[in-house]
């Protein structure tokens, strides 16, 4: 672990681990504040990929900070062996750990979409995408604020250029990005409306035994409403799934057209369409 990092903050308990890198609660004793640390082992990078990521998390979070709904970054150390990022300290439990309890409202589904958008705008009025939305990269801080987090795979597409490479999850990937074509920044829309789905339905709309099946599935994009699941969700709010899991990226909405939708702007309460 850094020398660097040692010296100016003090390590506490581990509260979190992912595939590269550990997560620990630290305390900056000259503020007297505590955050969180990721330390990342460049040991077991094994690929040119993962070391790319390495790089493009504290550089876009730099980026991109401040925001009220991205995670800031605070400090990095880089040595020899290992990364670290001192980073915002979040509660422990992701959006990922609260979908699986119930569904949600809608109003409380179109706040927590509507910060995730602003997030997504922030990201791509800057020229970048994060392509790995997915509730597991969505914290909450201690005042209940959403944090998107995770930039690992974000990628630049300013100057109007696209995007290539198959990244992100099996149940939130865009069908653009598993056919192998080139896309743009709109593949976070199409995540975000997956979660949002989810949100008021408890399930994901495309699904499969395996990862192969979920892949066919989404590829297919057979959008439904099942009426046990959404019986009691409102118009307006398929309206707005539809237009942001939209096959077609160049008739799906950007990140700033889903924030303007009625059912956003009424907070989840409109229950019509204009």
């Amino acid at each position: 672990m850094c020398e660097q990092l040692k010296s100016q903050y003090q390590l506490c308990e581990e509260i979190g681990r992912g595939r590269f890198g550990t997560i620990f609660r630290c305390f900056h004793p000259l503020s007297n504040q505590l955050f969180a640390c990721k330390v990342i082992d460049k040991r077991l990078l094994t690929d040119s990929i993962d070391r790319q990521c390495l790089h493009n998390e504290p550089k876009y979070m730099a980026l991109l900070s401040p925001h009220p709904n991205i995670l800031q970054i605070f400090d990095v150390f880089d040595d020899d062996h290992s990364l670290s990022i001192v980073l915002h300290l979040c509660q422990p439990l992701t959006l990922l750990d609260r979908i699986i309890n119930r569904p949600f409202l809608e109003t409380h589904a179109a706040s927590i979409i509507n910060h995730l958008l602003q997030a997504i705008a922030h990201c791509h009025r800057l020229g970048v995408a994060h392509r790995d939305i997915k509730p597991d990269n969505i914290l909450f801080d201690s005042g209940n604020n959403l944090k998107l987090a995770d930039f690992g795979s974000a990628e630049w597409f300013g100057d109007g250029r696209s995007m290539t490479g198959v990244v992100g999850t099996p149940h939130y990937v865009a069908p653009e990005v598993l056919l192998g074509r080139d896309y743009n920044e709109k593949v976070d829309v199409w995540s975000s409306g997956v979660i949002l789905y989810i949100m008021l339905s408890g399930t994901p709309p495309f699904y499969g035994e395996s990862a192969q099946d979920i892949f066919e599935a989404v590829l297919r994009a057979n959008l439904r409403f099942p009426s046990r699941l959404f019986r009691s969700v409102s118009s307006a709010a398929k309206d707005l799934m539809r237009k942001m899991i939209c096959r077609d990226p160049s008739r799906r909405l950007s990140a700033e057209q889903a924030l303007r939708h009625p059912w956003i702007l009424s907070g989840g309460e409109a229950s019509d369409v204009s």
